[in-house]
């Protein structure tokens, strides 16, 4: 007797896709007989799978690799171009999820509003740009992909645990590019003016520049700190915490970078105000560890912006000249800016002083101005306000349940909202305006303010 449970027919849809696998498998064979080839088909489809069922993880990956430029710290993945390929496939299982599998909850809000907004602007400003190609081949190559991996890593963090692993890949992140920092310092390997640490200056890395270098650094402390300073968290979190925290704070120290050093000290006063009852005492403590962090970093021996410079130094007297120029670009173009990237090329056409140099900004808010005019500023500026207002309320409805809710998402909102302040500071003398810090802050605001509310309806329920 026949079962009743036959075994179901393939679709001829199944079949042709076969047959065009095996083809295709064939011809590679026929041109590469090599068994790496077989060890490649079989991990293909697993990783396929995984990336599109998974974007989150791989979202992050690329995040982690574009900000903190890994492949950049160890050289011998620098080849393989791992950001553009995350990117591809971050991309692509992103809208797999959204537009087959439809697994993800998409939301609006007002952060997503101003960004949105601030990017049309620049888009409109790439059209009127003083030099088009380059301001759209940055956007090409970055911008864009901030911004879609901002709206990306806002709705794809939606647990917990999804939070509790960015936390600490950012954080072990950052080690990673400290310890190497203060390696190459000990080594003499790519010392800008004899003194200052950078990594991978010999291949034309981002990080080759101590205040970019500086910047990255920074970004990761507000949240080793928030980790030390939390002590609902198990003793393990603290210790990484602390350990951390020393690395980062030592390697900020010998990038010499006064946007750095005014970041971290800006980072370390927003979590001593709220353990200090005495703003006076603070003020006065900040103050004084402040000029024992200047005189550390070896500052005033610097061969740009050291003591042995008369008057106000020349590297600040650049700065001045380079933020004058800013404006004057804004003034003649108020509604666009020059356009991304512009400021540079642009300089000697709006500076009152020339060297015989074009000189970069130096400065998140003139660099907004320059390149996107007074309404662009006015938007980023906006975008701060409510970012922080955001994080604020978050911060004050978790405090008053501290103790009912996992203490990873109170951690993490503090080391938001000290990051912001520390972005917002640090802003003086490093461009941010275009580049990850703020818009992985923003996303990371939009994500924790969302499981704060489903973790503190479930306490209310």
């Amino acid at each position: 007797m026949l079962s009743d449970h036959s075994p179901p027919k393939a679709l001829p849809s199944y079949w042709l896709i076969t047959l065009l696998l095996s083809f295709i498998i064939g011809v590679i064979w026929y041109f590469l007989p090599h068994p790496i080839l077989i060890i490649t088909i079989g991990v293909i489809p697993i990783g396929a799978y995984y990336s599109f069922n998974h974007p989150f993880f791989i979202v992050l990956l690329f995040i982690l690799f574009s900000f903190f430029r890994l492949h950049e710290v160890f050289p011998f993945l620098y080849d393989f171009k791992i950001p553009k390929y995350l990117s591809i496939i971050s991309l692509t299982s992103f809208m797999w999820q959204i537009f087959i599998q439809r697994n993800i909850q998409l939301f609006w809000c007002r952060e997503f509003t101003l960004i949105t907004t601030f990017m049309l602007i620049i888009m409109v400003g790439i059209v009127f740009a003083v030099d088009r190609p380059l301001a759209f081949e940055s956007f090409k190559n970055t911008y864009w992909k901030i911004i879609i991996m901002t709206f990306s890593i806002a709705i794809l963090i939606q647990k917990t645990s999804q939070l509790t692993l960015t936390l600490q890949a950012i954080i072990f992140s950052g080690m990673v590019v400290a310890i190497t920092a203060i390696y190459n310092r000990i080594e003499g390997i790519g010392l800008v003016e004899g003194t200052r640490a950078t990594i991978g200056r010999d291949i034309g890395s981002m990080l080759g520049d101590p205040n970019d270098l500086a910047l990255v650094l920074m970004f990761p402390i507000s949240f080793s700190i928030a980790l030390l300073l939390t002590p609902q968290l198990s003793w393990q979190y603290r210790l990484f915490g602390l350990i951390t925290t020393i690395i980062l704070f030592i390697a900020v120290i010998i990038t010499q970078s006064r946007g750095g050093l005014l970041g971290m000290i800006a980072v370390f006063g927003i979590y001593g105000m709220q353990r200090v009852k005495s703003k006076l005492l603070l003020l006065s403590c900040s103050t004084i560890i402040g000029i024992m962090l200047f005189t550390l970093a070896g500052i005033a021996d610097r061969t740009s912006g050291g003591s042995a410079e008369v008057g106000i130094d020349a590297s600040s007297m650049g700065r001045l000249y380079a933020w004058q120029a800013a404006f004057y670009m804004a003034l003649e173009h108020p509604f666009t800016g020059v356009g991304l990237s512009n400021f540079y090329p642009n300089y000697f056409f709006f500076s009152t002083h020339w060297d015989g140099i074009n000189h970069a900004v130096h400065s998140t808010w003139f660099s907004v101005l320059a390149e996107t005019g007074f309404i662009g500023l006015i938007i980023f500026i906006s975008l701060i306000v409510i970012l922080i207002k955001n994080i604020k309320l978050t911060l004050a409805n978790l405090k008053t349940h501290k103790n009912k809710i996992n203490p990873i998402i109170y951690a993490s909102a503090q080391g938001v909202y000290a990051g912001l302040i520390g972005t917002i500071v640090s802003g003086t003398f490093l461009t941010q305006g275009f580049t990850w810090p703020i818009y992985i802050l923003a996303a990371l605001a939009i994500a924790i303010s969302n499981i704060s509310k489903q973790a503190l309806c479930k306490i209310s329920s």
